[in-house]
């Protein structure tokens, strides 16, 4: 859930992250109705794409932006 809510941060903030490859998966949190093993490729895929969106440049993600609301 939490990886969730960091990609939908970077989506309301217009920050430069891509998740095409997360997006193709077409699977949520909440289907429960999937296997354990689509859900584990799925939280590998968000996890990747969110880390090579932080590995860009520093203006991907601050502290400071996850401290303003």
């Amino acid at each position: 859930m939490l990886l969730v809510q960091l990609k939908e941060f970077c989506e309301k903030n217009g920050l430069a992250c891509d998740f095409v490859r997360y997006k193709s998966l077409d699977i949520s949190p909440f289907q429960v109705h999937r296997s354990k093993e689509e859900h584990k490729q799925a939280i590998f895929v968000l996890l990747s794409e969110l880390v090579s969106a932080a590995a860009k440049k520093s203006s991907v993600i601050s502290p400071e932006m996850l401290l303003k609301k």
